[in-house]
């Protein structure tokens, strides 16, 4: 039976944060990556849902949680992660992290590895320098700067257009705080500047690392280099997807993900 999901809101700090949850059984939560919110993994909570209870949160800034003051760097998700988690009342759970999800959720079970049963990193950054052109010259600072400069001019310029025809709108800005400051962090014009490869054998709980052989942002040799480091470690490498496998094979991925954790 498919479980049901539930959205809700909790106090983590002074923050209102936004989850998803459902299900029964031993904690699970996820943290999505950069490109969205807690909705990218709608289509797989439910099949989770059925042998866990899952959390899957909008990170500060993301989603429709409240955003964070200060700086958006992986060390503030992971306290993020911690305060979210224990307002959950939540002592050890499974941890799953997608792309810099995957970074926050590996530099937290280094941190709190007592708290974390069971580890799952899909396409993760943080394993390897590398990373795709593409993506280190959109977060750039002076890329973002530039893009935020253009982007405001030019929805002024149809924000006062329109309400010349039409009642006053509202315009969501296109590039909120969360992603460009997140970008500016977890990237630089020639690398990924944080890399925790140092510290993988220091990973004493089961790890799985999921990643789509085509993955055009993180390479998939990654994955196998950071497996020769974890002690127990398993990897699966899914043909023919990208940096989505989580929802380029949802079922799949949901299957292997549930056989993992127990």
């Amino acid at each position: 039976m498919v479980g049901k999901i539930h959205s809700k809101q909790i106090k983590v700090g002074e923050l209102d944060i936004h989850y998803y949850t459902g299900g029964q059984g031993e904690p699970l939560v996820v943290i999505h990556g950069g490109g969205g919110g807690a909705g990218e993994w709608l289509q797989n909570i439910p099949q989770l849902c059925e042998h866990h209870s899952v959390y899957v949160p909008d990170l500060p800034g993301f989603g429709s949680s409240q955003p964070m003051n200060g700086d958006y760097g992986i060390s503030e998700f992971v306290e993020f992660i911690e305060g979210f988690t224990r307002s959950l009342g939540l002592k050890r759970f499974r941890l799953v992290g997608h792309s810099i999800g995957g970074g926050i959720a590996l530099d937290y079970a280094l941190k709190f590895p007592h708290k974390v049963g069971k580890l799952v990193l899909v396409s993760s950054m943080c394993l390897g320098k590398e990373i795709a052109l593409w993506v280190r010259f959109l977060s750039s600072s002076v890329f973002l700067r530039s893009l935020g400069i253009a982007a405001a001019a030019v929805l002024r310029a149809v924000k006062w257009l329109l309400n010349l025809v039409y009642a006053p709108l509202e315009f969501v800005n296109p590039l909120p705080r969360a992603k460009v400051g997140l970008g500016k962090t977890v990237t630089t014009f020639k690398e990924q500047p944080t890399v925790l490869v140092n510290r993988l054998s220091e990973l004493m709980m089961p790890t799985l690392l999921v990643w789509g052989a085509n993955d055009a942002i993180v390479p998939a040799s990654q994955a196998y280099a950071a497996a020769r480091l974890i002690p127990d470690c398993q990897v699966k490498v899914f043909e023919d997807c990208g940096h989505s496998v989580y929802k380029q094979r949802a079922k799949e991925f949901s299957h292997l993900l549930l056989k993992f954790l127990g």
